[in-house]
């Protein structure tokens, strides 16, 4: 029993360890050493499936509990339930690697793809507190650009299981090979820029944080915003105004005093609005948007949100959950899913002095919670994009654990897809995030603040747009089919 305990200790400080390479903390180093450490720990032969599940569920317990500590303020239940669920899966993992004679390879592309099914289930899944969220900011985030963060997640795996006393064995001719696979993808194709640049207006309007939509005037959102936007000067020449995600919540915004005030705005400036704004369907429903507003007033393109945030803008099971006396009324109503592109399109442009040739640019667009999810920025390129731009709204949440992981995340958008990603929120995080993940006029808490920017635009693939994460999980799956079957057929009949 001391034998466990011990181990079982390792294991919370394995976890910790990547827990603490994670924004806000951001010590990335650390993730490779908890890995390390949780490899030392698990490689005894004398321990059965049912310890190593133990042990990789601990593990992960450890480093999802202070990583995921955000969904404390959607849902103190659920937060409990998603730990310990998400954990469960990298305890699977542990378990099924573990009488494996290859195990710190198998290990490794277990454990990623243990990360892959959380990243979708349930009810869509949650892709923070990832280990590729804790790199975002590390010489390996360039890996994005060949296999998005599932290579990420399988080269911390592997290069912390490398350094385990297990994998001693021609150790350095397999480091020498992550070293040219993160050279590789620091030569790999990352898009071009077309020349043009598109001159942008992010705008935070301000204001307290840990604060929600039933407790908060609504108009107040809106006055800060324009407050902010007055401040622009005519001299800047803007292209295009961004507010954040649902500043503007009405009943119907063609007929709201909010649309003849953004006119106003964009007549004054000469410039293009793209305003995050909620909508009313009945009583029990809402429609969250980003729309373009032309100086005519004329709202031309529109994108409706498709992943919606469980138990942030719809609550699942809501008449179970009430009937079990759950607080359902922290979330009112529910988030209608969009079901179009991720896309935006700025028509017209004739800014006196912009460089922009036809005055045409498509935005991908990512509303809030779908920047962590590749395959929604990802849409919008493929539609032929030259800019991402993400409108949040991490106010409803205290600290900044959320906040500084979704810039994280951002960076990776902007690495995967070789573009330039501009993220702006109501009471910050706000920032301008170049292709190779480096990040511009990052906003701080609460201020109010107009960052104006020359954005470059962009055209071009890089690999990982190209195949995409079904394509790698296929390929993990398949490794890990051939090494169970090895394994299988080494055994004694």
């Amino acid at each position: 029993m001391k034998f466990l305990a011990a181990k079982l200790r390792n294991a919370l400080v394995a976890g910790a360890l990547i827990a603490l390479s994670l924004p806000p903390w951001g010590w990335w180093p650390l993730a490779f050493v908890g890995v390390a450490l949780y490899a030392n720990t698990t490689r005894d032969n004398s321990l059965g499936a049912r310890q190593h599940f133990a042990l990789g569920t601990v593990f992960a317990i450890s480093w999802f509990l202070p990583g995921m500590a955000w969904m404390w303020f959607l849902t103190a239940p659920g937060y409990a339930i998603a730990v310990l669920l998400y954990a469960s899966m990298h305890g699977v993992a542990a378990a099924v690697s573990s009488r494996s004679s290859r195990r710190e390879v198998l290990a490794p592309l277990l454990h990623t793809l243990a990360e892959s099914l959380r990243f979708s289930f349930p009810f869509g899944g949650v892709p923070l507190a990832s280990i590729a969220i804790g790199q975002a900011a590390s010489p390996f985030a360039n890996l994005a650009r060949l296999g998005g963060v599932l290579l990420i997640t399988w080269f911390v795996f592997r290069v912390g299981f490398l350094f385990s006393r297990q994998a001693q064995r021609r150790r350095p001719r397999k480091l020498a090979a992550a070293v040219a696979l993160v050279i590789a993808a620091m030569l790999a194709p990352h898009g071009s820029n077309t020349g043009e640049t598109l001159r942008v207006a992010a705008v935070q309007g301000g204001g307290p944080q840990g604060t929600l939509a039933t407790n908060t005037n609504s108009r107040d959102v809106v006055e800060r915003h324009l407050a902010a936007t007055r401040a622009i000067r005519l001299g800047d020449r803007i292209d295009v105004v961004i507010w954040p995600e649902n500043v503007i919540d009405v009943a119907s915004f063609a007929t709201s005093s909010e649309l003849s005030e953004i006119t106003a705005e964009a007549q004054r400036l000469n410039a293009q609005f793209v305003v995050g704004l909620t909508e009313s369907v009945g009583d029990s429903h809402f429609i969250n948007a980003q729309v373009v507003v032309n100086t005519l007033g004329i709202v031309t393109d529109r994108y409706d949100k498709v992943r919606r945030v469980p138990f942030g803008e719809y609550m699942p099971y809501r008449n179970l959950l009430e009937s079990l006396g759950a607080p359902v009324n922290l979330v009112p109503r529910d988030a209608l899913a969009g079901t179009g592109r991720g896309r935006l399109d700025l028509l017209g442009l004739n800014q006196p002095g912009s460089n922009l040739i036809n005055g045409n640019v498509r935005l991908s667009v990512v509303i809030s919670w779908e920047v962590f999810f590749s395959g929604r920025a990802h849409e919008g390129v493929q539609d032929g994009a030259q800019l991402i731009i993400n409108p949040t709204n991490g106010s409803s949440y205290r600290g900044t654990i959320l906040q500084t992981q979704q810039v994280a995340s951002s960076r990776l958008r902007a690495i995967e897809n070789g573009r330039w990603l501009v993220q702006v929120s109501p009471t910050g995080f706000s920032a301008m995030v170049g292709p190779r993940g480096d990040v511009h006029e990052r906003t701080g808490v609460s201020e109010r603040k107009v960052v104006t920017y020359d954005v470059p635009l962009r055209f071009g693939d890089t690999i990982y747009s190209r195949l995409g994460d079904r394509i790698i999980i296929l390929f993990l799956l398949a490794i890990v089919a051939i090494l169970l079957l090895a394994d299988r057929r080494r055994k004694p009949v």
